[in-house]
């Protein structure tokens, strides 16, 4: 029997397989990403300090997952119902060479990552979440070589069910590792809650930065947020971003004093009970608060500072002599 002649493409199956391609690579792109931020965060090493970057690309990945994998399962489905009406376009140039491409790329994958996993051990990282890496490469790379060797090779003459199944099969699968996603990094609510915590203590530690400066400059506390303000630095005291309400600070000797806001969420709960790495805390205050501690419980915490003079004699003897 002879093999039909090629058919030619036309500009809807090209940008048909283009678009169903890309969504699929992006789409086991980010469900690798995904499952790996969760290894991370579940299994932590001590010497990365990695939580609040897992946590933004889980977010990444769920967001990409939840656009992507629907519209790779909508393309898949109109391209499978014009083959089944067209069998001969079972030999569209586009098609082989798209689906051959996706084994390379899938094979080349499974090669790069294993090196890069085989590096890592040889350095050291023989842990639980190293072999759950490999596993989470190999599982992925495999299912994904094996459906496309599959579909080219399968009569599209015969009816299948096999890409229904394979559908709802990896469905499930996304849904139910987005859902797990959701204990991990918290509701899109939760996620807010933490946001604005995170630009409470940014306010803290800008105003504490600016208790230093006027306390360098003029060897005395001021008396309130009120006398930072300045009209040549345009520094004016922030105030809570959700309820503009000021923060509180309070003098409480020469050398010490205490701010204060009220928080939605428990840093510890948030960041060090799910892979964190525990700041302790470090007295005195450094200059621009990098070595101070910002952990806080839920509700109103006060933070309390104690100036160092030693800390600044020297800065202090430099501006005096110029």
């Amino acid at each position: 029997m002879s093999t039909p002649k090629t058919p030619r493409s036309t500009a809807k199956d090209v940008f048909s397989y283009l678009l169903m391609i890309i969504m699929l690579y992006v789409g086991v792109i980010f469900f690798i990403t995904l499952l790996w931020q969760y290894i991370n965060v579940q299994f932590p090493d001590p010497l990365e300090f990695y939580y609040s970057g897992a946590t933004d690309l889980m977010r990444s990945a769920i967001s990409t997952l939840l656009v992507v994998w629907p519209v790779f399962l909508l393309i898949s489905w109109s391209i499978n119902r014009d083959l089944s009406l067209d069998h001969v376009k079972e030999y569209l140039w586009v098609r082989k060479w798209l689906l051959y491409l996706t084994l390379f790329v899938a094979s080349i994958t499974i090669i790069v990552d294993l090196i890069s996993l085989t590096n890592s051990f040889l350095g050291g990282e023989i842990t639980t979440r190293f072999v759950l890496k490999v596993l989470v490469i190999l599982i992925v790379a495999v299912a994904v070589l094996w459906f496309y060797l599959w579909e080219l090779k399968r009569n599209v003459e015969k009816k299948t069910h096999i890409h229904r199944y394979g559908a709802i099969l990896s469905s499930v699968m996304i849904v139910g590792w987005i859902i797990a996603g959701f204990f991990i990094v918290g509701t899109p609510a939760e996620q807010r809650e933490i946001r604005f915590d995170e630009q409470r203590v940014s306010d803290l530690q800008w105003i504490q930065s600016e208790v230093i400066s006027y306390w360098v400059q003029k060897d005395v506390l001021p008396e309130n947020l009120e006398a930072l303000t300045s009209n040549i630095t345009g520094f004016v005291a922030p105030t809570d971003p959700l309820t503009q309400e000021s923060y509180t600070y309070t003098v409480t000797s020469e050398l010490e004093f205490e701010l204060c806001a009220n928080f939605t969420t428990d840093s510890e709960e948030t960041s060090v009970a799910r892979g964190g790495v525990q700041i302790e805390r470090a007295y005195p205050v450094g200059y621009g608060g990098v070595q101070d501690n910002w952990s806080h419980t839920e509700g109103t915490v006060c933070f309390a500072r104690t100036i160092d003079p030693d800390l600044y004699k020297q800065d202090r003897s430099y501006e005096l002599n110029n």
